[in-house]
């Protein structure tokens, strides 16, 4: 078996492959199909303070290759994580990570502030870039000072390892990568989400009540791969790959274009074991190529 432990900042993961946020539930959820010990890590289910409905349903559609959400981030708030979630996942053998929205940067640096004591979490996703809320998420993901701006203030409270997810919905994602490495980011995740639309033809409407939602799958991953490649050359911090990832060559691709590991979303939703094929099958690449350690092909495309 080849060498499959990345390292992310201070997180030391025994291999490449992490669940990416809103896709696999709060862990416990998919439990009974993935053993999730045997993951790199975990990026549970978007927090924030208080609890959200989130949006009025129809709040998924499926599209060619892809599907839209505009869920909105629904969630119990960090109060009941606290209490009836994290004492159930803390003691999984993968790395537990938050993913922190708000919709100012003081609701950001509060929820920070809690997230702080519990021991088993081992880092944040900063969410700076939810193309399904009306307050925050891309208010400060497409904007360069207010990226740097709450990623400065989180900096400034939070004690472990920072990773600030970037949105897509800009025109040069490597602006955004360069401000919040310099803000103080120990690594960033990308692409969340495209903003996108569907219609029913027959009824004249659209179908999500929100009319646009956050477009991903495979769709998306040929943006994905472009934007991953333009950002690794960019900074120097470690990437998170995602978008549109189905299968280990999917993941390996991301891993050649210079992500350090990478998120399985969508994918999740159609075979809930992926995660671990995923594993197997980047090691079994490895093995086929001669290749002993998965590092020796983080950023390893030939241009």
């Amino acid at each position: 078996m080849a060498q499959l432990g990345v390292k992310i900042h201070d997180l030391e993961l025994k291999n490449p492959v992490t669940v990416a946020s809103g896709t696999f539930g709060f862990g416990e959820e998919m439990a009974q199909f993935v053993d999730l010990n045997k993951l790199g890590g975990m990026f549970v289910k978007g927090l924030t303070l208080k609890n959200r409905e989130g949006n009025d349903y129809p709040r998924m559609a499926e599209t060619a290759s892809g599907m839209l959400n505009a869920v909105g981030l629904q969630n119990k708030g960090i109060d009941y994580f606290e209490d009836h979630i994290y004492p159930n996942i803390k003691d999984y053998d993968t790395h537990i990570i938050a993913n922190v929205n708000g919709g100012t940067i003081e609701e950001y640096v509060e929820l920070t502030e809690r997230l702080n004591a519990l021991d088993r979490v081992t880092a944040i996703e900063l969410n700076i870039s939810c193309p399904n809320v009306k307050a925050g998420g891309m208010l400060f993901g497409t904007s360069c000072p207010s990226a740097i701006a709450v990623t400065e203030a989180v900096r400034k409270v939070y004690k472990k390892t920072l990773i600030v997810k970037l949105s897509p919905n800009v025109t040069h994602i490597a602006e955004f990568a360069q401000a919040v490495e310099g803000a103080g980011a120990d690594s960033i995740s990308l692409i969340n989400t495209l903003v996108g639309m569907a219609i029913d033809a027959e009824k004249r409407k659209p179908i999500l009540s929100t009319i646009t939602g956050g477009l991903s799958g495979p769709a998306i991953k040929p943006v994905a791969l472009r934007m991953v490649w333009q950002c690794a050359k960019a900074v120097k911090i470690p990437i998170f790959g995602i978008g549109g990832i189905m299968n280990a060559t999917d993941a390996i691709e991301f891993l050649l274009a210079g992500a350090a590991a990478i998120q399985v979303g969508t994918a999740n939703f159609i075979d809930p074991k992926i995660s671990e094929k995923i594993i197997t099958g980047i090691d079994e690449y490895c093995e086929r190529h001669g290749v002993k350690d998965v590092n020796e092909l983080i950023g390893a495309l030939e241009i």
